[in-house]
């Protein structure tokens, strides 16, 4: 990453004591902290405390971490015994150091029914984490109040449970988790690195059509309000206009080494971190909370591949960890367009309508894997032995028509 006017690289040191007890009544750590030196990196005290006494993710006891904020290095001391590295059966390309430690997860937003392109990245990233002994934990990101329900959460958690896939905490809510994002945000104004934008969406699209870097992620901000003098704003509000807040990314550009897709360089725009509506962004609560569930390893789909830069401009401002990257090629269908809620979207229940059970999606998707031959049963458990992050296909996975539900 460029240096702009912080460094976004430090190695920094975040020290916590042993495994504690909970309050029973909260669900929070208590115990000793060891105290951090203020050298020890960017983000504020009252941020970096909370954030090791809550990687308890809503009730678990949390393993205190040592993390050093250096790309794809988690380290983390737990009081039990780590496991017998004889006994660690897994084929993925990782250290042993890393093994048991950490966190897997998954983090889908429960707007609708997972399809089968939310299931199969599940699937992995549910096999990665067990395959390294790690805890996997799922999140829920329901920012959008609007079209996020908890009916739609019951109905996606019992999806995963379908397959037979388990985690290892209470699901956090993004929605219950406001302040530590507001934490954050007055964290990186204190840098001098947020700024507020009065542009509205049509202006946005407007401007994100005229020709960017290659590299940029898909509609990247071109600053148009980073320039705005007191006047202007003032004038502007006059207008009506209520103002997102937006990081001053300065153009930072980064280098990520995603261990599916290789290494991805990426210029980071002005991303929105509070829309002006007050509800905090994506980018900015999801590397807030992977921090505070102690995330070492995110798995998800590589559409996501373009805002993983972003996030590790995050990181490195608010001295968090950067944990490591796999990006899932996606499923498409038949007309090779990806999968969506909107398009083409096909769902536990609509296959169950076909004659095929949830057991036989499992077994569908590992043979899209290349973890089972065709027609082969399984179950998730038995495919933890069998899952080789190297041998996962590199391409999409195309579903057949006969599978795709037909299109209004």
């Amino acid at each position: 990453c460029k240096p702009v006017d912080q460094p976004l690289a430090r190695d920094t040191v975040v020290e916590g004591g042993s495994r504690h007890q909970q309050d029973g009544q909260h669900g929070h750590v208590i115990g000793k902290q060891k105290p951090r030196r203020e050298s020890e990196g960017l983000f504020g005290d009252a941020f970096q405390r909370r954030c090791r006494q809550e990687q308890v993710v809503a009730g678990r006891i949390a393993h205190s971490p040592t993390i050093r904020v250096k790309f794809t290095t988690v380290r983390r001391n737990r009081s039990r015994s780590p496991p017998d590295r004889r006994e660690c059966r897994h084929n993925n390309p990782v250290s042993t150091a890393l093994v048991g430690s950490g966190a897997g997860r998954f983090a889908p937003s429960p707007t609708g029914e997972l399809h089968l392109g939310n299931l199969r990245t599940a699937l992995v990233a549910w096999l990665s984490a067990r395959s390294q002994r790690m805890d996997f934990v799922v999140r829920m990101e329901d920012l959008d109040r609007v079209t996020s329900s908890r009916d739609h959460e019951a109905g996606q958690l019992h999806a995963l449970e379908l397959l037979g896939l388990d985690w290892d905490a209470t699901v956090v809510r993004q929605s219950e988790r406001f302040d530590r994002y507001d934490a954050a945000i007055e964290e990186l104004h204190g840098l001098g690195r947020t700024y507020e934008c009065f542009c509205t969406r049509r202006e946005i699209r407007e401007a994100v059509r005229a020709p960017q870097s290659p590299t940029a992620p898909d509609g990247a901000y071109p600053g148009t309000c980073r320039g705005l003098t007191d006047s202007d704003r003032a004038a502007l509000r006059r207008e009506g206009r209520l103002p997102a807040l937006r990081l001053r990314a300065d153009r930072a550009v980064i280098d990520i080494d995603d261990e599916i897709r290789g290494t991805f360089a990426g210029v980071v725009d002005d991303v929105v971190l509070r829309r002006n509506d007050g509800v905090p962004a994506y980018n900015l609560a999801v590397v807030v909370d992977d921090a505070a569930q102690g995330v070492a390893e995110v798995v998800r789909g590589d559409d996501l591949l373009s805002s993983t830069p972003r996030q590790v401009v995050l990181q490195r401002l608010l001295g968090l960890a950067t944990p490591r990257y796999r990006h899932v090629p996606l499923v498409l269908g038949a007309d090779g367009v990806r999968l969506a809620k909107r398009h083409g979207s096909v769902t536990l229940a609509q296959l169950s309508h076909k004659g095929i059970d949830a057991s036989a999606v499992l077994s569908l998707i590992a043979e899209s894997l290349g973890l089972c031959v065709i027609g082969e049963s399984v179950g998730a458990a038995e495919l933890i032995d069998r899952f080789d992050l190297r041998s996962l296909p590199s391409g999409p996975w195309v579903l057949a028509p006969d599978l795709q539900r037909s299109q209004p």
